[in-house]
């Protein structure tokens, strides 16, 4: 009896000790969530909810390894199949128990969003073997299995199966619309959302049911205020506001580096910074020496300099350096004599009008760089009627193709360059989804084929090789106008210890964050 009284008061004291070591995070960001639904659009917002709600199979760490989460090992047994042990005991929100079920719902679901089911065509199907037990299968030998189920978060099969109040199945992927899984969530991720009004505030709870009792997370609460203004979001850290911001634009960072109270955290980015020509809009687009013409029309290195101050690194290609499909041979451009000379070869020396679109709260700088764009085609008489607004008016209109030169920043989050030629380069195919950020319409078949082949290729230096032919192409056929890759910058208030968790994917592991007095 004794000892049973000693374990109680050491149970309760440690739970006292737990109680005042919880904490409260504000943050801010330059924008929020457009939805609840994991599916409905793969963008980088959308994936840092998904780390906070949901738990994805596998995860990258910080040496961009591959770390087990909801999956807690994995095997090859062929050519063609990964085998894969989900952890037990694990509960969604609603208290229904994860199982291998609810990976094969989600991975249909994955095959049939517009956004993801390009990620996913190699893959035939989910062969579920028993409760914690399941197969990924592919089409081919595929040599990114482990890199593609950092996409796969669990969705609770239960909690989205039936009807709603409307009549429309839970289930239901709607985008841009209101469907039960764009207000509702039921995840097995670190935090569950306690309030949310789109596009004021988000609030978010500590699930008490968490199963990662290894992590050293303390933030109980995390209150969420989208700032789309960079100064004003600056300002709210320095004055003590807000305890976490992201992005830090470059002008601020001497102003917070040089702050004892706050910290800033940067590193190199691998999210390409472009603008897509529409060939199907604009008749001169088809001719490659108008597209060439624009790409040497644009002075990367000096939207680098001026408008991010150093804090990106000009870009003449999507593969950033350390990718495989990284071509060392493409260099920036610019070159506006010739770029005036290839106007007049097109018969098009007195020049044309045309409509562009950005976004001014989703990529560092975005409605700045667009204007820059603006001004420098004016320099070879194409005159831009340029449109920017807030991330969440700006995809519908992206996704409508609502201009002429649309603004697309992409992080390949398989880390390989295959990734930004099936979104944004790739022939526009609503069957498979391939294209399916192509807002310029391009397609080359060839480009294609020669994508296709490196996804079956598992020999990577021979995979390097064909994605640095397909650079060499897109390079040569100007078939988008690359800018920049954009680096990464967070600030916090001293004692938020965000070095630790946040990476080069611009993904907080926000679960494992810990706040110091």
């Amino acid at each position: 009896m004794k000892k049973t009284a000693t374990l109680l008061a050491g149970a309760l004291l440690g739970l006292s000790a737990m109680a005042t070591q919880a904490e409260t995070l504000k943050m801010a960001y330059d924008s929020d969530p457009v939805t609840l639904d994991p599916h409905e659009q793969l963008s980088g917002g959308m994936l840092q909810l998904s780390h906070m709600t949901f738990d994805p199979l596998v995860r990258w760490d910080l040496n961009m390894g591959i770390e087990a989460r909801l999956a807690e090992k994995w095997e090859r047994i062929d050519d063609l199949t990964m085998r894969f042990h989900l952890r037990q005991g694990v509960k969604f929100h609603s208290g229904n128990e994860l199982t291998a079920k609810d990976v094969e719902f989600t991975f249909k679901r994955l095959q049939n969003s517009p956004d993801f089911k390009g990620i996913f065509t190699p893959f035939k199907e989910v062969r579920v073997i028993d409760d914690h037990t399941f197969d990924l299968v592919t089409n081919e030998p595929f040599p990114l299995i482990l890199n593609n189920a950092t996409y796969i978060f669990p969705m609770d099969s239960k909690f989205y199966s039936g009807e709603d109040e409307n009549g429309n199945a839970k289930d239901m992927l709607v985008k841009h619309g209101n469907s039960f899984a764009s207000r509702n969530i039921s995840g097995t991720g670190p935090y569950t959302i306690s309030y949310r009004e789109q596009g004021v505030r988000t609030e978010f709870s500590r699930n008490a049911d968490y199963w990662d009792g290894a992590s050293k997370g303390n933030v109980d609460k995390i209150v969420l205020t989208p700032i789309k203004e960079a100064p004003t979001r600056v300002a709210a850290l320095l004055s003590g506001d807000v305890d976490f911001i992201m992005p830090v634009p470059p002008a601020d960072h001497k102003r917070i580096g040089g702050n004892s109270e706050v910290d800033l955290v940067t590193m190199p980015g691998t999210r390409i910074i472009t603008m897509q020509m529409n060939q199907e809009r604009v008749e001169q687009f088809k001719d490659v020496r108008v597209r060439q013409a624009i790409v040497h029309a644009i002075n990367q290195e000096g939207i680098v300099k001026k408008i991010m101050r150093g804090f990106a690194t000009p870009a003449a290609q999507m593969s950033p350096e350390g990718y495989l499909g990284y071509n060392a041979a493409l260099t920036p451009r610019y070159d506006l004599k010739k770029a005036k000379q290839l106007m007049k070869d097109a018969g098009y020396e007195k020049g044309f009008t045309v409509t562009m679109m950005a976004p001014n709260n989703r990529y560092v700088n975005d409605a700045k760089i667009a204007q820059a764009v603006a001004s420098m085609l004016a320099k070879i008489n194409i005159t831009v009627d340029l449109k920017t607004m807030p991330k969440a008016q700006y995809w519908p209109t992206f996704d409508e193709r609502a201009a002429d030169i649309m603004m697309i920043g992409w992080h390949a989050d398989t880390e390989d360059s295959n990734n930004f030629f099936e979104f944004l380069t790739a022939c526009a195919d609503k069957e498979s989804g391939l294209g399916q950020y192509n807002s310029g319409n391009y397609c080359n078949p060839e480009a294609d084929k020669l994508m296709a082949q490196a996804n079956t290729e598992t020999d990577a230096a021979k995979r390097a090789q064909i994605m640095q032919q397909v650079e060499q192409m897109l390079y040569d056929d100007a078939a988008y106008i690359p800018l920049h890759w954009q680096n990464l910058a967070w600030g916090a208030r001293t004692g938020v210890d965000i070095a630790p968790v946040v990476n080069k994917m611009n993904f907080p592991y926000l679960g494992d964050l810990v706040v110091k007095k």
